[in-house]
């Protein structure tokens, strides 16, 4: 029969369980009473998985193991070379700041002889060390999220996207700045 003294009524599942005896139950790790210990917690071992055989015959444990996505990491990794030989190549045309003014005037109708007045050099190079920087930071979260089993290949399209706008902005601010540009740019609308 059932002890009458304790008002509380029989538990169903396990309400009144103490957390040592719930954690025994879902087969968690006691994280709390290991970091008390000075157990590190990335020390502490999640239990394995229990396989399809029956409980209690000396079932089988496997470990699970982290969702590798072999075509992420490859296109992740062509984005990255893609995105790196784009940087190297570039480097000499932003550092080189009056031919790509030059270009660039061309390219609107205006006159490109206008691009040597302009002193972009420490623009062009500004816009390099961001390009640059940008693919280096791209890369590292990449590594880190690809390490973490993570989808990762929109992680390279958005740092080009960033970072090709920021030093397209530097590369174009002292060409807009210059009014000489401006006349020109107008009077070819104009005429």
């Amino acid at each position: 029969m059932t002890d009458s003294s304790d008002p509380r009524p029989r538990p169903q599942y396990g309400e009144y369980a103490t957390p040592e005896e719930q954690r025994a139950r879902i087969r968690q790790p006691d994280v709390a009473a290991a970091l008390d210990v000075g157990m590190p917690a990335h020390e502490v071992a999640e239990p394995p998985a229990e396989t399809d055989a029956a409980p209690g015959a000396g079932a089988a444990h496997a470990v699970p193991t982290p969702k590798r996505r072999p075509v992420d990491r490859i296109v992740t990794f062509g984005l990255l070379a893609y995105g790196l030989i784009t940087v190297v190549t570039s480097f000499n045309t932003l550092v080189d700041y009056n031919a790509y003014a030059a270009q660039v005037l061309e390219m609107m109708g205006a006159d490109p002889g206008l691009a040597t007045g302009i002193d972009g050099r420490s623009w062009g190079v500004a816009a390099a060390l961001v390009l640059a920087g940008g693919w280096l930071l791209t890369a590292a979260l990449s590594w880190l999220s690809l390490a973490r089993a993570r989808i990762t290949w929109w992680i390279p399209v958005v740092g080009a996207i960033v970072f090709t706008t920021v030093s397209a902005v530097l590369m174009l601010t002292p060409l807009m700045n210059d009014p000489a540009v401006w006349d020109a740019l107008l009077a070819g609308v104009a005429g």
